[in-house]
């Protein structure tokens, strides 16, 4: 950690932030200098594991538990983070990732209105409550980033569900830059394609899976946590500043 990194002086908050792609996220954005709420949905131990990592690594990290898909929860994050940063109600964050996702598993005539409600409240009603919320606390130039997924661009079968939602997010994306730019703060989403990490484990341990995505990315290889990490990190600083309003896609090639 630096206090001379490209974050330094920001506070920014992940979603999803205790494994995977978001704990890369949050350790990268507390590697150039930011303080980070790694908030998590059931694993305390995994999240204040991270948080105790940025904090050896001498950032500064809290670890705070949050169903991203539940508006109590989002409400009970924010007063969590305002006790904890917020002084004398000024604005304190300045970035915002929504990485907390669920994309849930079973084939379109299966669905049922439960999961098709679950789905959709984690991967768009949550992004967009925390948004809304965010931005009332939000510094001036400050920087939304939303995770969305190759999916939302493609016919994926498998996930008739969480598809739809990434879609919606990336619209909400578009919707939300052209208002949070009249106070410099950009709105932008980060498409990977396949990534190794927990969520993908099990399509991951198919016979022929990884050598099969490897031969289908132009970069030869699948997706890591870090690789999406850097993309945020970008976003989230001064070089990605006249970006906004986009969706990009980090996915190595994959399916060119």
């Amino acid at each position: 950690m630096t206090s001379e990194g490209r974050l330094a002086g920001k506070a920014a908050l992940v979603t999803g932030a205790s494994r995977g792609v978001g704990r890369a996220i949050a350790e990268r954005l507390a590697s150039e200098g930011a303080r980070v709420a790694v908030c998590y949905l059931a694993d305390r131990d995994a999240a204040e594991a991270v948080a105790a990592g940025i904090a050896a690594r001498g950032g500064e990290a809290l670890a705070v538990q949050a169903d991203i898909g539940r508006l109590a929860d989002i409400d009970a994050l924010f007063a969590a983070l305002d006790r904890a940063w917020g002084v004398g109600g000024r604005p304190y964050l300045d970035i915002v990732v929504n990485n907390a996702a669920l994309g849930g598993g079973a084939q379109f005539d299966k669905v049922d209105e439960a999961e098709f409600d679950r789905v959709m409240a984690v991967n768009l009603k949550g992004p967009f409550f925390v948004i809304q919320r965010g931005l009332r606390r939000m510094r001036d130039g400050g920087r939304v980033v939303n995770i969305s997924a190759l999916g939302a661009r493609r016919a994926y079968p498998d996930v008739p569900v969480y598809t739809p939602a990434k879609a919606g997010l990336n619209t909400l994306t578009a919707l939300l830059a052209r208002d949070a730019g009249l106070r410099g703060i950009t709105v932008n989403g980060v498409a990977p394609g396949a990534v190794e990490t927990d969520m993908t484990a099990a399509r991951l341990r198919q016979p022929g899976a990884l050598e099969d995505y490897a031969r289908r990315t132009p970069l030869g290889r699948i997706g890591q946590p870090g690789d999406i990490a850097e993309v945020v990190l970008f976003l989230a600083s001064k070089e990605g500043g006249w970006i906004t309003g986009e969706t990009l896609t980090a996915s190595g090639g994959l399916g060119l």
